[in-house]
């Protein structure tokens, strides 16, 4: 197509028209968007697929020098032309998504070969790209040696030339050469399954915050809260808000849209339940996605037996190494002040679970920030790699434990990191 190997835009280009494509290499590239389009990624969604449509159609014209924000937010998002880019930054954070997309779509396997197109970081003039092609080798010939003259036959001649064409063909079909990525390898063994996965969330029984009440413990239920009267089966709209069933929090609804979203980007369906409304016979019926620990006993039951579990008492919090049962270097105390917490843990799990007979994944923290720390390690590759390299060659066949930690700083969790990994 006549750009093989090579950035056709760049994001220091300066923003004037271009000379419009050749009609063969618009066409390639509007059928790669096309094929993006279609992905769970973007079809699930108007704003992504309107602005990437957008730029790539006005990029293949030459009509750069109208992808500026202010233009975007116009002729896209239909703001007015006098709108304030900085109060109102829809641009901004669709761009920011829609990138975050385009590098998961190319991590999925499947797209290594197709044309790729990026938005560049503080840019929105796409750029495009087409994967070198390298020639496919000739066939090595027979060395004359190997052939003794009085067994030549035609017949082998002939079978040679048939099979060899044939192999290249699935060989270049096949693809060995063509491995998943850490979070496929991870997420392979829930999603391969044939029944729904079950996103069974934790819930704060009568959650209630209060700002009067900023310690760890008490950050969602405020001591002079009284509790709901729950014997008068007629309840009012604000007593049935404040039921557990009613309620959950920040770091878990995070870390489960997270999760949902991988899920769905591979095609998966889920159904999503509280934990209070959650039986037995729910955990039997599919792959598990466990989410929260003290606000979620099945979290606490099913990792119990496990080397890595949860334990409490009285105002500690720490994950257990039943290996190492005195050590408790990954606690946390309920009476510190939420603002003041430095540094919280989580564990993730991936166990074929001997209780239910399905695979269960776990993604837990001994508050909200580690929660939310695990359901970042789970849906992000690159965090995911670590366990690759650590883990034996066959980890994504094996049952795993891992436990992370994240700097808290001003209420604010840093990126997830590995402190302890277990397979078996």
């Amino acid at each position: 197509m006549g750009m093989p190997g090579k950035t056709v835009e760049h994001a220091s280009d300066p923003p004037r028209a271009r000379p419009v494509r050749p009609e063969a290499e618009r066409k390639a590239i509007q059928e790669q968007l096309g094929r993006m389009l279609a992905n769970p990624l973007f079809r699930n969604s108007r704003r992504y697929p309107n602005l990437l449509r957008y730029v790539v159609e006005h990029a293949l014209q030459g009509q750069t020098g109208e992808l500026k924000e202010r233009t975007l937010g116009v002729e896209v998002f239909a703001r007015e032309p006098d709108y304030d880019t900085n109060l109102d930054p829809v641009v901004r954070t669709t761009a920011g998504e829609i990138r975050k997309r385009i590098a998961q779509y190319y991590h999925e396997p499947g797209h290594e070969d197709e044309i790729r197109i990026d938005l560049p970081p503080g840019s929105y003039i796409p750029e495009f790209r087409v994967p070198s092609v390298e020639p496919v080798p000739a066939p090595v010939a027979v060395p004359d040696l190997a052939i003794v003259p009085a067994r030549r036959s035609p017949t082998g001649y002939w079978l040679l030339a048939s099979i060899l064409p044939a192999l290249l063909m699935i060989l270049l079909w096949s693809k060995p050469w063509v491995t998943k990525s850490t979070l496929d390898r991870f997420w392979t063994p829930v999603v391969e399954v044939s029944n729904p996965v079950l996103l069974c969330v934790g819930q704060r029984p009568n959650a209630r915050f209060s700002q009067s009440d900023s310690s760890a413990g008490n950050l969602f239920l405020a001591a002079n809260e009284k509790p709901v009267d729950n014997s008068d089966s007629a309840l009012t709209a604000e007593e049935l808000y404040l039921q557990g069933s009613q309620n959950l929090t920040l770091p878990d609804v995070t870390t489960l849209a997270r999760i949902a979203g991988v899920l769905q980007a591979r095609g998966k369906s889920y159904r999503i339940r509280g934990e209070s409304i959650t039986s037995l016979s729910d955990l039997r019926d599919g792959p598990v996605v466990l989410i929260g620990a003290f606000n979620n006993d099945w979290t606490i039951r099913l990792t119990g037996p496990q080397r890595f579990s949860f334990e409490q008492s009285g105002d500690v919090r720490w994950i257990k190494d039943h290996q190492n049962p005195t050590r408790k270097d990954w606690a946390v105390s309920l009476t510190t002040p939420y603002l003041k917490l430095t540094e919280d843990y989580a564990l993730i799990s991936r166990v074929l679970d001997p209780t239910t007979d399905r695979m269960v994944v776990v993604a837990a923290g001994l508050f909200g920030y580690g929660t939310m720390a695990a359901g970042e390690f789970l849906t992000n590759p690159d965090y995911l790699a670590a366990i690759a390299k650590t883990g034996p060659k066959n980890w994504e066949h094996k049952n795993l434990q891992v436990v992370v930690g994240t700097k808290v700083i001003s209420g604010n969790s840093g990126p997830p990191r590995v402190v302890a990994t277990y397979f078996w």
